[in-house]
């Protein structure tokens, strides 16, 4: 499959890298000169971010000025070859550079198009900008995150805009199936007209709100921020250990929470019938979390996370970089993958995120980092366009 991206940021370029670990072509274009404006996001040397190289891994990159006859009769040309368009601009805006929904099916009618924009392609707020931080309030995540004494906070990736790239990836995989079913049954495919892939950022994350809504509906329940704790499960929290260091303790499973008391050497609580179900022990959260803080406190993380793990009580550490780095879980499942990238013209070799989900036994393996600016422009002419490309983007039909 071909697949041509036109996004910048995260949520439409995640959308493509999920579907080029898996073996896509993935053509993503870029404005000349400066490209994706991930490009310069968190950027520690060199002219590109890791996390573009991140974001973008297993794609092909060419620029195109979507703006000019060229570039728009190029991408037209592309997209006659291709198998599903992603892009992320506000709503409009490729109607305004004249690659609307019916110029799209004309060239090509069968192409899936996946559309991720801020309130989705409908509706009273369409037309409005929007980036993850303004999807995660209105979609109802930042209301729950952090502690009830303070303003929402954030969770410290743009989580909005991955789990709607998540969904965008999925209504193109789910499309091209249709489209595969229909030729099979000698029936036309929907073109860009009749169906695409509608992904709204707030849509996305109102989707993980699991039981928000419905709780509220029907019995009026307003969840609050609970701090490191979920709301109504107990004890189940984060626990500072003697050495600095910090774990996750989820002991609120009924029998795992017995099991959880009497290895912190407290038989009252493991005994007590108030604290038998979570309902009881949510009403005492604060003692409980008190009594397990005050046993971990007394020993370094590793003595604690292999007490529990002998007495079957889900533990972890709380994981920085380094950590993770070292982890041999990680590692086991390719989950760890060093690539060579040049950052100012010095090669390095740097690790990657592994490909989820993993078939077989390890993860697929990440054939290259997130390419140079243009590094595929005259490929994408020569090979696939079948221009010959006389210097820089200039070119003359074959």
């Amino acid at each position: 499959m071909r697949v041509v991206e036109l996004g910048n940021y995260i949520a439409a370029p995640t959308a493509g890298r999920l579907l080029a670990d898996f073996g896509a072509e993935v053509i993503k274009v870029e404005r000349p000169g400066t490209g994706d404006e991930l490009r310069s996001w968190r950027l520690y040397g060199g002219d590109t971010s890791l996390l573009y190289r991140t974001i973008n891994r297993n794609k092909r990159s060419v620029e195109l000025d979507l703006r000019s006859e060229e570039g728009r009769d190029a991408v037209l040309d592309l997209l006659s070859r291709s198998d599903a368009l992603i892009e992320n601009f506000r709503p409009g805006t490729l109607e305004g550079w004249g690659l609307g929904p019916d110029v799209l099916a004309g060239a090509n009618p069968d192409l899936v198009v996946a559309r991720v924009s801020a309130f989705g392609q409908t509706g009273p707020m369409a037309g409005r900008p929007g980036f993850a931080a303004v999807a995660e309030a209105f979609g109802g995540m930042r209301d729950l995150v952090g502690d009830p004494d303070r303003p929402p906070a954030r969770v410290g990736v743009s989580i909005g805009d991955s789990i709607a790239g998540l969904y965008a990836a999925f209504g193109v995989v789910m499309s091209l199936l249709d489209r595969e079913r229909r030729r099979a049954a000698g029936a036309p495919a929907l073109s860009p007209v009749e169906r695409h892939v509608d992904v709204a950022l707030h849509e996305a994350v109102f989707s993980m709100m699991e039981s928000l809504v419905p709780d509220y509906s029907a019995f009026e329940v307003l969840r609050r921020r609970t701090g490191g704790r979920m709301e109504g499960i107990a004890p189940s929290n984060a626990y500072e250990c003697r050495d600095g260091r910090s774990v996750v303790v989820a002991g609120n499973g009924d029998s795992i929470f017995g099991r959880l008391m009497r290895t912190i050497g407290r038989e009252d609580l493991a005994d007590d019938p108030e604290l038998a179900g979570n309902a009881g022990r949510w009403a005492r959260r604060d003692e409980l979390d008190e009594a397990i803080a005050a046993w971990t406190r007394d020993r370094d993380r590793d003595d604690v996370l292999r007490v529990l793990d002998e007495a079957a009580v889900p533990a972890g550490p709380i994981y920085r970089a380094e950590d993770i780095l070292r982890d041999e879980q990680y590692r086991s499942r390719g989950m760890l993958q060093e690539l060579p990238v040049s950052i100012d013209g010095v090669p390095r070799s740097v690790a990657f995120p592994g490909v989820v989900p993993v078939l077989g036994r390890t993860s697929l393996p990440v054939r290259h980092a997130g390419p140079d600016l243009g590094a595929d422009t005259r490929w994408l002419f020569e090979e696939v366009l079948g221009r010959t490309v006389t210097h820089d983007h200039e070119e003359d039909t074959a």
